[in-house]
């Protein structure tokens, strides 16, 4: 049976990148890209686009029957930081479109859905070294809150309907084909294209809070790697810890300046310092290794290398 694919959020960070490479492996006309926003042409132009905002339930399953959808990646969302500004839409949002798609297949709609959690799950009480897959998780964000409900949500629905539902707990992302949206680590992207463009960079966190981290292209491997893998090895149904490579602003900074030698840092911390000391600064990913064979590729040195490369490709064409 041919699989056809719903991305939901599909003009994001996240989603603007698997729909290009969901698109190389199913086919463009088996992946529907769906936003309440347009894409970049990339995506727009090589496949199906549907205006959908994840609230209206109505036009989701309409979308859903119209395309004969099977699998639904659901990336819609409020992120922390943009989140915390208001409190009723994040909650609103969070909930309630991930409700909508794990009812889909609940009611026989669609065989299986990937729906994302977070580091943010993790809070001030948790083990902040190396934080293994079961441990304390008391999120003080209105993000992570939605997260660690939706993970209970997750394993409820598979143990209660049998839906088979798929989840990583991101680390902080960083990618250069689409701009972050609202996220407390969205510094580890900005900077790259303001040592570019300026050759500085203001940074809202201190400079030794150390994040765990992921390359854009780690992170839509790892998550086609667990949709593809067999359901046997998919053995957490709340989600699993994934780890990247681990580094403070600092750090970072002075990989930056190992190919921009005059690149100046300063730092400017604001209430984004507060929800980064809260998170883990190195992540256990033992179970997603052993269970469907994760493996990192990217380090922080080709990561670096790889993000400079293409953005100064992408500023020299629009020059």
């Amino acid at each position: 049976m041919q699989e056809v694919i719903l991305i939901i959020g599909s003009s994001g960070q996240i989603g603007t990148e698997l729909v290009i490479e969901l698109r190389k492996i199913y086919g463009n006309e088996n992946v529907i890209a769906s936003d309440i926003r347009q894409s970049c042409d990339e995506v727009m132009n090589s496949g199906p686009f549907e205006n959908l905002d994840i609230m209206d339930e109505k036009l989701l399953r309409n979308i859903v029957a119209k395309y004969k959808v099977t699998q639904v990646y659901l990336l819609a969302a409020l992120l922390s930081a943009t989140a915390e500004q208001n409190i009723e839409l994040g909650w609103e949002l969070n909930m309630r479109s991930h409700s909508h798609v794990l009812d889909l297949a609940k009611d026989g709609l669609v065989k299986k859905i990937f729906w994302p959690s977070s580091i943010a799950v993790f809070g001030s009480t948790t083990p902040m070294e190396n934080t293994p897959q079961y441990t304390v998780m008391e999120p003080s964000t209105v993000y992570g809150i939605t997260k660690q409900a939706g993970e209970r949500w997750n394993e409820y629905y598979f143990n209660k309907f049998g839906v088979d539902v798929r989840s990583i707990r991101y680390p902080g992302l960083i990618g250069w084909k689409a701009a972050p949206g609202g996220g407390t680590t969205d510094y580890a992207v900005d900077i790259f294209h303001k040592a570019i463009t300026d050759g500085k960079y203001e940074c809202f966190l201190a400079e030794n809070i150390g994040l765990p981290m992921m390359y854009m292209p780690d992170a839509i491997r790892a998550t086609i790697e667990l949709m593809e893998a067999p359901a046997e090895q998919v053995k957490i149904r709340s989600s699993y810890n994934l780890a990247g490579v681990s580094f403070t602003p600092k750090t970072l900074s002075e990989e930056i300046s190992k190919h921009i030698p005059n690149f100046k840092m300063r730092y400017q911390p604001d209430f984004r310092q507060e929800i980064a000391s809260s998170w883990p600064s190195s992540i256990d990913d033992t179970h997603a290794q052993n269970d469907w064979g994760w493996k990192l590729k990217y380090t922080l040195e080709k990561m670096t290398l790889d993000m400079l490369r293409n953005l100064k490709e992408k500023y020299k064409k629009i020059a």
